[in-house]
């Protein structure tokens, strides 16, 4: 035990794993937030449609030669969510076929360019880093750090500044447009932060997985708690811990990063289901 500490005080030392532990907090933190609205508004699947995007995007970045490619993935994610919100209001394609046209045609294209273009002599390499993040949090650029920090700044912020429009929204759309509430501007700003978590998530648990950091720490609160603030709350505290645990972990059993989150997200999720039934019972 005691050398398996002085292993994680060294590993702290370096510089890359003190960015990757950063970046994974903000990361959950911001994806836990959005993923309760996702959930309760039956939303779950746009985070996996826009992943493909932004692997589609990526691809094309690297094919580009583009070093810095965190803003191009970025705007490429974020138009493609506000025209996925406009396209899926038109009466000849509905929502979910638009996402799925544009899901499977970006991951489809961006896997053609990198086999027409490939960026390095590995294709296989460098699409499992893309799609199941690899150990590329790992090395995390300073300047991708604090490019990191602002777009969870302002994550966070929306989500706090826009809280009970948000909640509105999630419960019951019709009474809050009745009300008064211009629900498309409040669903468009959810999909441009959803972009945002994104393209934020890709090189922590890649395009495949991004939708479990999304969804498990949310369906797992559900099991304990019913109020949308306790669940919110305790969603994103665990999606914290179990990011912490799983890059941890990955590290010191030398395991992928982004598999090994979403395996201790599924174990949380478990002994959640588990708790929840005990509290049922007790409260009969």
């Amino acid at each position: 035990m005691s050398e398996t500490f002085e292993l994680l005080v060294m590993y702290l030392k370096l510089p890359f794993v003190r960015y990757a532990l950063i970046v994974g907090v903000l990361v959950a933190l911001c994806s836990a937030l959005l993923g309760v609205t996702l959930v309760l508004k039956r939303f779950s699947f746009i985070g996996d449609g826009l992943s493909h995007v932004a692997f589609g995007a990526m691809a094309l970045a690297s094919v580009l030669n583009i070093i810095n490619e965190m803003p191009v993935v970025l705007v490429f994610t974020i138009v493609t969510a506000v025209l996925l919100l406009k396209t899926g209001q038109m009466a000849k394609i509905r929502g979910d076929a638009a996402l799925a046209m544009i899901s499977v045609g970006s991951l489809a294209v961006g896997y053609l360019l990198l086999n027409i273009f490939p960026p390095s002599g590995n294709l296989t390499a460098d699409v499992c880093k893309t799609l199941f993040g690899s150990d590329s949090i790992l090395t995390l650029k300073a300047t991708e750090v604090w490019l990191s920090i602002a777009l969870a700044i302002i994550v966070v912020s929306i989500f706090i500044f826009f809280y009970n429009k948000i909640f509105s929204i999630t419960f019951d759309e019709s009474f809050s447009k009745a009300t008064g509430t211009k629900a498309g501007i409040y669903n468009l700003v959810i999909a441009v932060v959803i972009a945002v978590v994104i393209v934020l998530s890709m090189k922590l648990v890649g395009s495949l997985l991004i939708s479990a950091l999304v969804i498990f720490p949310a369906l797992s609160a559900m099991r304990v708690f019913k109020n949308f603030k306790a669940v919110t709350i305790c969603a994103a505290v665990l999606s914290v811990i179990c990011t912490l645990v799983g890059i941890i972990t990955s590290i010191l059993a030398n395991l992928p990063i982004g598999s090994t989150i979403v395996a201790v997200d599924i174990v949380a999720f478990f002994a959640f289901s588990i708790a929840g039934i005990v509290k049922r019972g007790v409260s009969k």
